[in-house]
């Protein structure tokens, strides 16, 4: 049995996902949500925030391994370097933990998850609920993504022995 974070980084709102990956590979949902930071704080204390956070989350659950969303290269270089500087803060959380850390494009977690690397975040979550048999797709997107982020290292990750 396997114990897998997802996390979807961002400075205002970094979403996040544990699934429980069986011995015959059946997914379960373990607990989702998001990690929201002070929108009137400064930059590194926001950053603080979500590594405090990740930190916690990763002792409380004490998962096998950490998946994480690379950055996209988008058209806004200023959002892509403040996104890295959160991706920052939760590899460092899962370092000092010695967790092991699978990272995953964007394009890669929506073909794993829904079958097609153009898919929308509707499709995403749709998809998380029915893989999972869930009542609801989670919310907000966030935390689907999250649990989406988790599910692509169940079906295409590397596990410790």
């Amino acid at each position: 049995m396997s114990l897998i974070l997802g996390i979807d980084p961002g400075t205002a709102a970094t979403g996040y996902g544990v699934v429980r990956r069986g011995p015959d590979g059946s997914v379960s949902l373990v607990e989702c949500g998001v990690i929201r930071t002070s929108p009137r704080e400064s930059l590194p204390i926001r950053i603080r925030e979500i590594y405090d956070a990740i930190f916690a989350l990763i002792g409380r659950h004490g998962p096998d391994a950490v998946s994480v969303e690379e950055v996209f290269h988008g058209k806004n270089a200023q959002s892509a370097l403040k996104l890295g500087h959160a991706r920052g803060a939760i590899l460092l959380a899962a370092a000092h933990h010695d967790v092991m850390i699978a990272e995953y494009a964007p394009r890669h977690i929506k073909k794993a998850v829904v079958g097609t690397g153009n898919a929308t975040k509707d499709q995403v979550g749709f998809m998380v609920q029915q893989q999972l048999k869930l009542k609801e797709i989670p919310t907000p997107a966030d935390a689907a993504d999250g649990v989406a982020i988790a599910l692509c290292h169940c079906m295409v990750g590397s596990f410790p022995i």
